[in-house]
């Protein structure tokens, strides 16, 4: 229905113009010919005069062009019928004018010319060529925006997938740890073993619910972020110090779900639970005017010096990061004894994918 509705203004817009037109030049040919009877004439000279206009612009349109653009036939085959087609609907113009605008819409006021005289051609190839010329050039543009539309939308729904795929990562493998931890506690036989359940399934809901959203309140992200926390601490009991300080100006700045807890899993993964000695993990998150800055710093063995090649964990985010922000920083710094990420995200610079 908008195509049609965009067809019917293009002719119309055009017969607006080429009745003036005609009105313009009929009024020098005849200065006897004024008011509303020159101006129906010229309607009327258009109307009758756009018949092969129509049909030289429609065969291009919708036969042409969609036979090149689809390969079935070749592009000689195709321009010869457009010559043949051009030639047929010059003539056909100058009939209409020789036998029926001239003699019978103007009386016979106007100068009848041999039909294939070459000036008269010559305007009437201009004429026709004007009209399907600038119908062709908004059809191949249109052709053009919607590819470049198509290309766009298939680029997104690729981003889209990825980083759903990236989200699908992180959840099993954060369910994979702490089920690892809940059979250590049912092991020994704990008393923590229920509330660790508990917690388990909080963080289960917040992951099948609010990780689905492409966005959510830093503060949901920071109490998920203490729940985990928590759950690990069941299984370090006093060996490990865990500090989580945190600055936040506005609890309500939107951030990509569970963009935060790869790093600190990795903190207890290549971290805690590597070391046979005391050791800590420190937090610091801080938020100020959009500026996210958030430091995740963990204690190691000192034989564990090789750089952290985790596929599922840091190399996710940073891909994560990649398509979700475009204003970031991610410094990571492996030492003998000491494993510091430093994560810097403009939250204002959520892209669109």
């Amino acid at each position: 229905m908008k195509r049609v509705f965009l067809h019917i203004s293009f002719w119309f817009l055009y017969l607006v113009q080429d009745a003036l037109m005609m009105f313009v030049w009929m009024e020098v040919a005849i200065p006897e010919l004024k008011g509303k009877e020159a101006v129906l004439k010229a309607v009327y000279t258009s109307i009758i005069v756009l018949i092969p206009k129509l049909i030289l612009t429609y065969f291009i349109l919708y036969f042409a062009v969609k036979r090149i653009l689809n390969k079935t036939a070749s592009i000689t085959w195709v321009t010869t019928a457009i010559i043949v087609l051009l030639f047929v609907c010059l003539i056909m113009y100058r009939v209409i004018f020789n036998y029926y605008v001239y003699p019978v819409i103007y009386a016979g006021a106007v100068k009848i010319y041999p039909l294939l005289e070459l000036r008269r051609v010559l305007q009437a190839l201009v004429d026709v060529g004007f009209v399907t010329g600038g119908a062709v050039a908004l059809k191949l543009l249109r052709i053009q925006l919607a590819g470049k539309e198509r290309e766009k939308n298939l680029i997104k729904e690729k981003l889209e997938t990825e980083l759903k795929f990236l989200r699908n990562q992180t959840n099993p493998h954060f369910l994979f740890n702490t089920l690892n931890n809940i059979y250590a506690l049912a092991r020994k036989k704990s008393d923590d073993t229920p509330e660790t359940v508990m917690k388990l399934s909080k963080l289960l809901r917040f992951m099948l619910y609010e990780s689905k959203n492409p966005s959510i309140k830093i503060g949901d992200e920071i109490k998920m972020l203490d729940d985990y926390i928590e759950l690990e601490k069941i299984r370090y009991n006093g060996r490990l110090t865990i500090n989580f300080i945190r600055e936040i100006d506005d609890d309500a700045e939107q951030i990509s779900p569970m963009l935060l807890l790869p790093f600190v899993e990795n903190a207890f993964k290549h971290g805690a639970s590597e070391s046979r000695f005391e050791s800590y993990i420190h937090i610091d998150m801080r938020l100020k005017s959009c500026l996210l800055h958030f430091n995740v710093e963990n204690t190691k063995e000192s034989a564990d010096n090789n750089p952290v090649t985790e596929n599922i964990g840091l190399s996710n985010v940073k891909r994560q990061l990649e398509l979700m922000y475009s204003d970031y920083d991610m410094q990571v710094k492996n030492e003998t004894s000491l494993f510091k990420i430093s994560l810097t995200i403009n939250l204002q610079s959520h892209a669109k994918i």
